[in-house]
């Protein structure tokens, strides 16, 4: 793919980073000083200039553009980029950040594919608090994916465990050996457990799980 990536502070050199090598990658970025530390090896275009900026666009290579993220820390800049991308150019994904909660609404409105950091954390610190002792590995939605040590007094089958509320144990590791759960699979105090919660059913679950 061919991939822009507009602002290219801790983000996008990140991005820049998973992202180039596989694709070819072109970046934006506003600073002279930033410009100067893109890794020109591996990035195909370093380019100064701001995102919503034909002149930079066009020297990016936006019409061969395949994705366009901007990712700059700037919530008007990138907004302002997104809809040259979309308007213009007819770029054919573009992704956009998300800075400030406040812009949320205008976000949804023009129908943009974003990605929210405070959203994003919440989210994650959220989901390490809800899954008590478990480590967290997943959130889809309202349901939780997990991985937990069983604390249990006797051996139980994964259908009582399944009982507490809506869980689907996945997988179970025991003595060193990992099998797929069926209804009837014995757990032991001590095996690893792999399942999908929901919510709702966390507090109950934890109650069987190690700390």
């Amino acid at each position: 793919m061919n991939v822009i990536i507009v602002g290219y502070g801790r983000v996008g050199s990140n991005l820049a980073a998973i992202m180039a090598p596989n694709n070819e990658v072109s970046v934006i970025d506003s600073d002279p000083a930033v410009i100067m530390t893109v890794d020109q090896e591996h990035i195909a275009r370093a380019v100064l200039g701001l995102g919503y900026d034909e002149n930079a666009l066009m020297t990016a290579g936006i019409e061969e553009c395949d994705v366009l993220a901007v990712v700059t820390s700037s919530d008007n800049v990138n907004l302002m980029t997104t809809e040259v991308a979309r308007q213009l150019y007819r770029v054919p994904h573009v992704i956009t950040r998300l800075v400030s909660l406040s812009r949320l609404e205008v976000y949804k409105q023009l129908g943009l594919d974003y990605v929210c950091d405070t959203e994003i954390v919440a989210e994650e610190i959220a989901a390490k608090i809800l899954s008590h002792h478990s480590h967290h590995l997943d959130t889809f939605g309202s349901y939780e994916v997990m991985e937990f040590t069983v604390k249990a007094e006797r051996t139980m089958s994964v259908e009582e465990l399944e009982s507490i509320g809506d869980i689907r144990i996945n997988l179970i590791e025991h003595d060193g050996e990992v099998t797929r759960a069926g209804r009837r699979t014995p757990v032991f105090d001590g095996d690893t457990v792999m399942a999908t919660v929901h919510e709702s059913a966390l507090e109950g679950l934890s109650l069987y799980m190690k700390e």
